[in-house]
């Protein structure tokens, strides 16, 4: 599990930023938030601008660089516009049993890499400084990888004639994982089963447009009973009683639809909140693999309160060990009856990521009104 993540330097995080999963205050009441004495559903409130969706977009920012996956087109400012500093650092510390792995890097840019560094059990294991050219591989044979072909890997990095123009830095994690026969026990195997299943679900209004070729892939799914009862049980669970019908037109293509005496065309007359369910449903229920870490931006942002509090129960239990992340502006769900203290965080505009239990006093206990605190300006000092 991801046990700490620490940022500096990107977007409009110019000082250094920290989420410490195994922070927790020992809580005895809403226990299903803490996985392994980690915390597994987090809840983010912050007010707009303060940056709620670029935390997220650098939390998944290790898979562009483990596996070159591209999950936003991000043609923005990259790097924090007050600051002198040239790259942005992103640091993951991990916990795989009773290993700890440590994989850190710095960025010039969305695509170039300044280094980047890999230690387990506080020992490096190689460092790649790609910007002086210097590189430390000596320590491979702690993962089992001393037969790596690190002359072949230099060559790909293109580390001759700085006049020419280069390709971007090739991480070498990304290499030593598609080049090397690592033993399938490997932390660093792993590592990279981790976080190919992490995932960032942001709402909004692009989500409800659907394209023909999304929903001819999401019908393809439906066409199994099951599947299609599955999403229908799910709206049902959510509060949306409808019966659900998916027919195929004499053209070939599919509809779905609300089953009544008359059909009626599901994604011309759902509603938002409802075409927002489905859209979550489609983009992470049907998968043949469990996440191991989702950030859910502004999740509810369509939702009634008493939805929103449904979906969080239902991660709760269809995802118990899964690392969820939400963010929210909904004060609704401010309360200790879903997310304890420990795991509801201030996200302010100066940046700075602060736990309800530390940002009073006060020792809030689970008779507390943390709505009511919030909403009276308990908090305001860390917003």
């Amino acid at each position: 599990m991801l046990k700490k993540f620490t940022l500096k330097n990107y977007k409009n995080f110019k000082d250094e930023i920290s989420i410490d999963f195994e922070n927790t205050a020992g809580y005895q009441f809403s226990t299903d938030c803490i996985t392994d004495g980690t915390i597994s559903k987090m809840l983010i409130y912050g007010r707009n601008a303060t940056g709620k969706t670029n935390l997220g977009k650098a939390l998944i920012d290790i898979c562009t660089t483990m596996f070159g996956v591209w999950h936003y087109v991000d043609t923005g400012v990259f790097l924090n516009a007050d600051s002198v500093d040239e790259t942005a650092t992103f640091s993951y510390e991990f916990r795989f049993e009773n290993n700890e792995l440590v994989y850190r890097y710095a960025r010039f840019s969305n695509q170039e890499l300044r280094n980047e560094e890999l230690l387990i059990n506080r020992k490096t294991i190689f460092s790649c400084d790609f910007e002086n050219n210097k590189f430390d591989f000596k320590n491979l044979k702690y993962i089992n990888a001393e037969t790596a072909s690190i002359d072949r890997y230099l060559q790909s990095v293109d580390i001759g004639d700085e006049e020419e123009l280069q390709e971007p830095k090739l991480p070498f994690l990304r290499w030593l994982i598609s080049n090397v026969a690592l033993n399938n026990d490997s932390i660093v195997i792993k590592l990279a089963n981790y976080t190919r299943r992490m995932l960032m679900i942001t709402a909004g209004n692009a989500m409800l447009r659907i394209s023909r070729r999304m929903n001819n892939t999401f019908y393809e799914l439906l066409e199994d009973p099951n599947r299609l009862k599955d999403l229908e049980d799910f709206l049902n669970e959510m509060g949306i009683e409808c019966k659900l019908i998916l027919q195929k037109l004499p053209d070939g293509q599919r509809e779905l639809y609300f089953g009544h005496e008359k059909l009626v065309p599901f994604y011309e007359n759902a509603s938002s909140g409802t075409l927002a369910l489905v859209d979550l449903y489609r983009r992470l229920i049907p998968k043949s693999w469990a996440p191991s870490f989702i950030y859910l931006d502004e999740f509810d942002a369509f939702y009634h309160y008493e939805m929103s509090e449904k979906v969080i129960n239902f991660f709760k239990k269809r995802y118990p060990k899964c690392q969820i992340i939400m963010t929210s502006h909904n004060t609704n769900l401010m309360t200790n009856r879903l997310i304890r203290p420990d795991c509801l965080f201030i996200l302010s505009k100066a940046g700075t990521l602060t736990a309800l239990c530390n940002a009073t006093e006060r020792e809030l206990r689970e008779g507390h009104n943390l709505e009511k605190m919030y909403i009276s300006g308990e908090f305001d000092k860390y917003e």
